[in-house]
């Protein structure tokens, strides 16, 4: 249910064991910039018998899940680490009209 102006929470539990609860709030009301940001959970047990919780936020950076059942990334490799720090440490150079290769 809602609790006050411009702000929501609510929860669940369903028959089977799943849970969730999430709550937000307006940003910026009435502004051209006005967004909404939730934070929310949900948790249930897969068909392999393992409790699974998400954690998530959305917002601003879009939506943005968290939990240990989710993919990783794989770490960039030290070389290409190095590489991407040297090109970030020169200074940029504006392409002027005309000379372009």
């Amino acid at each position: 249910g809602s609790i006050g102006i411009g702000t929501f929470r609510f929860s669940y539990e369903t028959e089977n064991g799943i849970r969730g609860e999430e709550s937000g709030q307006l940003l910026n009301a009435g502004a051209e910039n006005e967004a909404i940001s939730v934070q929310g959970t949900n948790t249930y047990t897969s068909p392999e018998g393992q409790v699974v919780n998400l954690i998530y936020t959305a917002g601003e950076q879009g939506f943005v899940p968290q939990g240990d059942h989710l993919p990783t990334p794989p770490p960039i490799p030290a070389a290409i680490q190095r590489a991407l720090e040297y090109i970030a440490s020169q200074p940029s150079t504006p392409e002027t009209p005309g000379r372009r290769f």
